[in-house]
Order: structure tokens, then sequence, then C-alpha cells
């Protein structure tokens, strides 16, 4: 893969995650004002989140990061900081699957601890995405050679992505028409 066709991917993939970052982000204020948010969709964002991105997403930055610091060890205390954020969004996102699936099977969680959690959560991802977005990306544009992408892509292979990809997998459709119906509704109001 070419280097410019891999960053250009990594950054399409930030910026669905971020899309979906923020109609949670929508979902919990209406929780916080004590309306109902849509629970089961706000659970399907957290088990993509955690299906995809931490199983695919961050496991290839994770290589293309040890390639990087390879090239630029100058590079080890952001580096570092991000892989250890991809842990720490891991296990704040299955604490949050789990407030979720609770919620959705009448269980009283309380309503604190529920926004704490997805504070802290939405908080982490998306001071994870801007950094990488900022300060990583460019930096993997210069030092990558279409080899390490090749590395990176053996290492963790791929799979279809099943919300954004060609087909669309049965759990996510819901999913998958909200996030559709928002980015049109986005549009016309651009």
């Amino acid at each position: 893969m070419k280097t410019a066709d891999a960053v250009r991917l990594w950054h399409d993939e930030h910026a669905r995650f971020a899309r979906l970052l923020d109609f949670l982000d929508t979902q919990m204020m209406v929780f916080h004002e004590g309306g109902h948010p849509n629970y089961e969709l706000m659970r399907d964002v957290v088990h993509y989140l955690q299906h995809y991105a931490d199983r695919y997403h961050h496991p290839r930055e994770d290589v293309a990061f040890e390639l990087m610091l390879q090239r630029e060890p100058a590079l080890a205390p952001q580096i570092k900081r991000l892989m250890h954020e991809h842990r720490v969004i891991n296990t704040v996102s299955a604490k949050l699957y789990k407030y979720l699936e609770d919620i959705l099977e009448d269980a009283f969680i309380a309503r604190e601890t529920v926004e704490a959690v997805a504070a802290t959560y939405l908080v982490y991802y998306r001071s994870h995405i801007a950094s990488e977005e900022s300060d990583i990306l460019p930096q993997a544009a210069q030092l990558m050679t279409e080899a390490d992408w090749a590395l990176v892509a053996a290492a963790i292979p791929s799979t279809p992505d099943p919300l954004f990809g060609k087909e669309v997998g049965a759990r996510y459709r819901e999913l998958h028409k909200q996030v559709a119906l928002e980015m049109r509704a986005g549009a016309e109001n651009a």
C-alpha cells in the first residue's frame, strides 16, 4: 500500500470514529438532561468501537508506531502515551458498554456513574484522535515506507468494516441509518 493511501485510510477511519463519538456525546446530553436517549444505538457505537477500532485499527496503529520509533526514537514519549491511551480507551469502553447493557436490562445505574465513564471515554478518545491527526499522521507520512505499511497489513490483517464497509452487519444496520441521516442533515445545514 502506498504511504499516502495508508495515511488517508487512517485519517478516514478517525473521521468516522469522530462522527460516532459526536453521536454518543449528543445522546449523553439527552441522558444528562433526564431525557430518553437511544441506549441501543449508544451501545452499538461502543460495541463497534470495541470490536472494530480496538481489534483492528488500534493494533495496526501500534505496529506502525513501533516502526516509526525505529526510524525516529525522539517520538517515544508521544507514541508511548498514545499506546497507553489505546489501553485506557479499551478499559473505559468495556465499562461504558457494561453500563449501557445494564440500563437496557432495566438495572439501576447511578446517572453520575454513567456520565463519568462516558465523559472519560469521550475526552480520551477525542484527544487521542486529535493527537494522532496533528502529530503522528504527518510523521507517519514522512517516516514510513510502502514496505512498512505492508508489515502493518501483514501483522494485523484487515477485515471488512461492519458499519462503514460495503456490507453493513446486521447488528449495525440501525446505527448505519442514523449516521447516514445525520450526515445528510449536516450537509443540508452546511
